[in-house]
């Protein structure tokens, strides 16, 4: 049986050393940001795998129930309480994926974690508790998930972690107000967070993917 979440794969450049694990929001799969990588202009002669997985399908309670692709239950829109189960499982799905990086020669440090909605909690609930130094985390349109265990669980390998954290001003999906309490959560543990907002709903934007852009160029440069 096959232990890692199935995913679609595009490179930028021959023989990567660098990879982004990529992960898409609610309802949505594996393809939703692949055609993204043109757009992002990175700089001639990059090398960069981009994975792109499927999150696993799952009934969501508040979809009445229905099965969908998602990365774990949500019980309330806004807030309240968290499918902790479903989360620490996508952790560690997410951590295979890191690991399988590395038996294929790319060290946590060329590893960017990214991702869209609820693909962007858990890109943020991985990130800061992975013991390694990775290069970086990409956390759009989505809030900071187990907020109040973060203080005991983070390690202190990626206290420095370049953060990027992006907002559509009119979200009514995830309200701007919980994006910014995450972002301050994070700013009290000392993180650097690179802050970002449009005038754009729960959604992504050209001069968002332009900044997305000019962002994992920088994190990734040799």
């Amino acid at each position: 049986m096959n232990e890692y979440l199935e995913a679609i794969e595009s490179e930028v450049g021959d023989s990567p050393d660098a990879t982004v694990i990529w992960l898409h929001g609610l309802g949505a799969d594996g393809h939703d940001f692949e055609p993204i990588v043109p757009a992002l202009a990175l700089p001639p002669g990059s090398a960069i795998r981009f994975i792109f997985p499927h999150a696993p399908v799952r009934p969501v309670t508040i979809n009445n129930g229905m099965s969908m692709r998602a990365w774990y239950d949500i019980f309330s829109l806004g807030g309240g309480p968290e499918d902790e189960r479903g989360l620490r499982a996508t952790q560690q799905q997410v951590e295979a994926l890191i690991e399988r990086e590395r038996a294929r020669g790319i060290a946590p440090s060329r590893i960017v974690l990214a991702g869209f909605s609820q693909g962007g909690a858990v890109a943020l609930l991985t990130a800061l508790r992975y013991p390694e130094r990775l290069a970086g985390v990409m956390a759009l349109s989505t809030y900071l998930p187990l907020a109040g265990k973060l203080a005991a669980e983070r390690q202190s390998a990626n206290a420095d972690l370049p953060i990027l954290m992006a907002h559509g001003t009119a979200d009514e999906v995830i309200r701007l107000d919980r994006a910014l309490s995450g972002r301050d959560a994070l700013l009290a543990l000392d993180y650097a967070v690179d802050w970002k907002t449009y005038a754009m709903g729960h959604a992504v934007c050209p001069q968002e993917v332009g900044d997305i852009g000019i962002w994992l160029s920088k994190v990734l440069a040799r």
